[in-house]
């Protein structure tokens, strides 16, 4: 295990133990994982044998799978900023063999580049056939569009997961482009990020390659390596734990004061990270989190730590998963080599684990530096307010509905009330915060005997002014 200082070695621990028990329990033959944050990646580490007699570390080269689609997409995104690309356009502008293909109604549209992109071009899900259709060639493919396809819903009308889609996309870079799919991406989005060791081909990796299994009969059966074709647009990236945090660094940095540059530029980065399409719970049976597509990723939204940005990957094989929080920076990466190994179910309680470690630390609020400011003013002059209530102090802090909403009297009572409830000190720092926006702010000041919760949200407009003031006693359970 490799660690660096901005997680508690507890934590981290904590996270190699999730890993290490995979292994022991038999899941995969290796395990790999990374965590990472604004800086980079900070602890990695590897359990079972790699091959060699060795575990896996931050530099042994796994399948990603399916977290390539966000490769993918982003490589789309630079296409569309050249102006060489419609998303609006239809998949038929640039794939002909589509127009044999017949539309579920009537009135049914082509199928788009955005649909492709979000998963709404009406496909069933493809999983178990789409993993093994890697290497056939683009005419090969064409052979099964004239074919005709099954539809599951009218082209952009609901979300079901689909490679097909991004097998299609892949072709749609090869088509405006000229070149192969693979030597776009490779040319127009890795390279340029130093992402030397995430490669189309096994023969082309730098590091030691994992074999994948599946499991038999007690024991674990080696499968062999597909190579590129049409279909490596959906999954067929090899890559290491150092790269993808890396990518996934990148991707987060969008929402940051200070992006970094690259070869997508930080609004597409951004765009490309939107929730553009519901995901029913079918699909992701037990999550507690509500959850959407973007462009190639999955975004889902938690009530403690807003978006967090995920995808995994399944080839046969191989298991892969990567997510982190819009709001941090924060993540994980983690790669297994068995089939259906379902990694992503130790990544989301690694990850689980170093967002609560970091609460408090990394600070609750995150957004535009202007609103983030304001509520920061914010609440220190509501601080001093609940010290010393004064109404000319609460005009200038609030806007008019606070006083018409609860006459000051009664809250200047209240605040009294509830500050002796619990023997509040409203001289002491917060003793903890949460915010569901940068214009909202929640935090807990001390007390004898529990706490004091207060709570407020700013209006729109740019004076940063309190449209609510909420001041409720916590007492300490008996």
């Amino acid at each position: 295990m490799t660690a660096g200082s901005a997680f508690p070695t507890a934590v981290v621990e904590q996270v190699e133990a999730v890993f290490r028990e995979r292994v022991e329990r038999g899941v995969a033959p290796s395990s790999a994982w990374g965590v990472f944050d604004r800086s980079g990646l900070v602890a990695s580490g590897g359990h079972g044998d790699r091959g060699d007699g060795r575990s896996p570390d931050a530099d042994t080269v796994y399948r990603i799978a399916s977290c390539t689609k966000s490769v993918t997409a982003a490589t789309l995104m630079t296409l569309v900023a050249d102006g060489a690309l419609d998303l609006d356009a239809p998949v038929t502008d640039f794939v002909p063999a589509f127009r044999a293909v017949p539309l579920p109604t009537p009135d049914s549209p082509v199928p788009t580049v955005r649909m492709l992109l979000t998963m709404s071009a009406g496909f069933p899900t493809d999983d178990a056939w789409a993993d093994r259709q890697e290497s056939i060639t683009d005419d090969e493919l064409d052979d099964v569009l004239r074919g005709g396809l099954l539809f599951d819903s009218v082209p952009g009308t609901r979300f079901a997961y689909s490679n097909l889609a991004y097998a299609l996309l892949g072709r749609v870079v090869a088509v405006v482009t000229g070149r192969p799919y693979t030597q776009v991406a490779s040319e127009t989005v890795l390279r340029p990020l130093g992402l030397t060791d995430t490669v189309f081909r096994a023969d082309e990796a730098r590091g030691h390659v994992v074999t994948g299994f599946r499991p038999y009969d007690g024991t674990w059966e080696p499968l062999p390596l597909t190579g590129p074709g049409a279909f490596s647009p959906i999954g067929g990236l090899f890559s290491t734990v150092r790269d993808l945090a890396r990518w996934a660094t990148h991707l987060a940095s969008a929402f940051t004061a200070s992006p970094e540059p690259g070869p997508v530029s930080p609004a597409d980065r951004r765009l490309l990270q939107q929730a553009m399409r519901v995901v029913p719970t079918t699909v992701v049976p037990g999550s507690t989190r509500p959850t959407a597509y973007g462009f190639g990723v999955f975004v889902e939204q938690d009530d403690r730590f807003g978006e967090l940005v995920s995808h995994s990957g399944g080839y046969p094989g191989f298991s892969a998963h990567m997510r982190w929080s819009v709001r941090d920076g924060i993540g994980v990466v983690a790669f297994e080599n068995a089939t259906q190994a379902k990694v992503s179910v130790a990544a989301q309680q690694a990850h689980d684990l170093v967002l609560d470690s970091a609460t408090g630390s990394t600070g609750v609020l995150g957004g535009p530096a202007t609103t983030v400011s304001a509520t920061r003013a914010a609440q220190a002059a509501v601080t001093g307010l609940l010290r010393d209530w004064r109404d000319d102090l609460a005009d200038a802090i609030c806007t008019p509905n606070v006083a018409m909403d609860v006459p000051y009297e009664r809250r200047r009572r209240a605040v009294a009330q509830a500050v002796a409830a619990v023997g509040a000190d409203l001289g002491a720092d917060p003793v903890a915060e949460s915010s569901s926006a940068p214009s909202h702010l929640r935090w807990w000041v001390p007390g004898s005997c529990g706490r004091l919760r207060v709570e407020i949200r700013l209006a729109p407009s740019a004076a940063g002014l309190v449209q609510t003031l909420t001041v409720e006693p916590e007492p300490t359970e008996r």
